[in-house]
């Protein structure tokens, strides 16, 4: 179970609205008088035209994200779950505009995350609200039924609670558990407003245990009462193409219950025929949402958000930042003396604040190389110590949260930055990118002993093509915003990839990426360079890694099978062979384009 002792669980409220001022003005309300306080309330605005913008610019405690377009459930929450991750909750509430919670809503959804009894010490993933109507009735179409085939130690440690086990939910109100999200991703935003929930509660309930909650009780002022048969519609076009698509490309269920739910739909579509006084247009729909579902799958979320999100991206020149530097047990100090000075005392713009974390137990000879770095730095340094080696992933998540800066530039303890690094990068980023790489010189055993050049693609669309097949980016020369690494779910534990996954994902949750060509850091090969990128373990690392993307659905079954040939085999070929395919795929001594 969860750490409750030290702190309240922290709860990010997500709320997304299209056109209900006087309803969003109920539900804020309503979230403000929780008896459970909330950390932050995130408000989502698709686009709104009925006076919502002034409501919302008139409440200083929220945090609004306001779109160009309506962009439906799944892509106002897909923004505003990545907004609630930057106040770094322990859960994320997820709600519709016209959902008003009782006073002890989030409190009795809180207290189940808490007490909840699992063998694995696992707390819920997703616990939802009673939903009721304006008359008391409980609402048909979010009123979550028993998980088929729940285990007897699911239903009874969900019944000492007062509630039950469930597979799927809906976003009318539903809280999240903060890391399971970060590690499953995001809604997918091409399903709009059809099963959106339904894909994205599946998947994160898969293997592990969602509830619902009844005590947690709050009234959903739809205009009318209905069930999933009512009002088909265009809709039902949506409701047939993303069925299809949950079914054929969403890896929220397991095969045996795409059966069970897919015979349900299919029972559901017959009522909905049988009950249709215009079957001519529901048929009509019909063939559209096959056509459409198994033609091509949804879009990915950079492609369907990126002309939404209209937030002020733009930061004043000048702005501060953060290095975050990570060490550990056998890294040279006199390799890291050089990586600083060059990062720190010798740049034309110096970051505010280093944060150098130390993972794990030095030896006494790099202990007193960081105590004397510190007291020489021409700012402010602060220095993490991880009482165990976590390796890299961990360590930069620690350093992250040192970071008092938004902006914040990454660097190996074994590299050199040539001192106008920053002053290229970071208007990079105050124009708006969320994460700036650049070129770099490999080199030997000193910066004049060059063995090669790796150039980046510099054009955003072509780094976001060619992302879920290899790094478009220099891992040790980027220079990112925290929220936007935040808002990835942060730097996973995944040895020698970890870089690779985090970019990733954050251009694919639609943060903006940059590179300049030039080459702005000295990157450190030595011997064994070409062995260090092969091997078992690298091989188990980049398997790992493509599973990962294919869980996320990052890739597509085509996708995962060719990384998995292509890269895979490159971590098997002989030394000789990789020396040779790497020098003529990344590495040139004369520029080009090549990433």
């Amino acid at each position: 179970m969860p750490e409750t002792s030290e702190r309240s669980t922290r709860v990010v409220a997500v709320v997304v609205t299209w056109n209900r001022r006087e309803l969003l003005g109920e539900a804020l309300t309503a979230l403000g008088v929780q008896t459970h306080p909330l950390e932050q309330v995130v408000v989502v605005d698709n686009a709104s035209d009925d006076g919502t913008e002034e409501l919302l610019s008139s409440r200083a405690d929220l945090d609004v994200v306001r779109l160009a377009t309506n962009t439906g459930g799944a892509g106002g929450f897909a923004v505003g779950i990545a907004r609630a991750l930057t106040h770094e909750p322990d859960l994320v509430w997820l709600l519709d505009d016209d959902t008003i919670p009782t006073p002890d809503a989030a409190r009795e959804l809180v207290r189940v995350w808490e007490e909840y009894d699992d063998p694995a010490g696992r707390p819920p993933v997703v616990l939802a609200s009673k939903v009721v109507w304006t008359d008391g009735r409980d609402h048909p179409m979010n009123t979550p039924r028993q998980k088929p085939g729940a285990s007897r130690h699911e239903i009874d440690s969900a019944a000492r609670l007062d509630a039950i086990p469930i597979r799927s939910a809906s976003f009318v109100s539903i809280m999240c558990d903060a890391d399971v999200v970060r590690e499953r991703g995001l809604p997918i935003a091409d399903y709009f407003l059809w099963n959106d929930d339904f894909e994205y509660s599946t998947r994160l309930i898969r293997d592990r245990v969602g509830v619902y909650v009844p005590t947690s009780v709050v009234l959903h002022k739809t205009r009318t009462f209905g069930s999933t048969d009512a009002d088909p519609g265009e809709r039902f076009f949506f409701e047939v193409r993303n069925k299809v698509w949950l079914f054929t490309r969403s890896r929220g269920l397991r095969p045996g219950e795409k059966a069970v739910y897919g015979a349900s739909t299919l029972r559901r579509w017959a009522r909905t025929f049988a009950r249709s006084k215009d079957r001519r247009t529901l048929r009509s729909a019909l063939r559209r949402g096959l056509g459409a579902g198994l033609r091509s799958g949804p879009r990915p979320n950079e492609v369907v958000l990126a002309p939404s999100v209209v937030d002020a991206h733009q930061l004043p020149p000048g702005q501060p930042f953060a290095l975050l530097i990570s060490t550990y047990a056998r890294d040279s100090p006199q390799f890291l003396r050089q990586a600083f000075h060059s990062t720190v005392h010798d740049q034309t713009r110096r970051p505010a604040q280093v944060v150098l974390v130390q993972d794990g137990p030095v030896p006494d000879t790099l202990a007193e190389e960081i105590a004397r770095l510190k007291q020489e730095s021409p700012v402010h340094v602060d220095v993490v110590e991880m009482p165990v080696n976590l390796g890299l992933g961990p360590a930069l998540d620690a350093g992250l949260r040192a970071s008092e800066h938004e902006i914040v530039a990454r660097m190996d303890a074994d590299d050199v930055s040539v001192p106008e690094r920053f002053e290229k990068q970071l208007p990079l980023i105050e124009a708006g990118a969320d994460i700036v790489g650049s070129g770099l010189w490999e080199f030997g055993s000193s910066i004049e002993d060059v063995v090669g050049r790796r150039t980046p693609p510099t054009d955003p669309d072509e780094i976001r093509r060619v992302i879920r097949f290899r790094d478009p980016f220099n891992h040790p020369t980027v220079v990112y915003r925290r929220s936007a690494v935040q808002a990835a779910g942060g730097y996973a534990d995944m040895a020698l990839m970890e870089d690779y996954l985090l970019f990733t994902r954050m251009v694919a949750g639609g943060a903006v990426p940059a590179n300049l060509a030039e080459p702005l850091v000295h990157y450190r090969v030595g011997d064994g360079a070409y062995a260090r990128r092969g091997g078992r373990q690298l091989l188990r690392s980049e398997l790992a890694l493509q599973r990962r993307f294919r869980e996320l659905g990052l890739t597509t079954r085509s996708q995962y099978a060719r990384n998995v040939a292509v890269r895979g085999g490159y971590r098997l070929v002989p030394e000789s062979v990789r020396k040779v395919a790497y020098r003529r795929l990344l590495a040139n001594r004369s520029g080009g384009t090549h990433g």
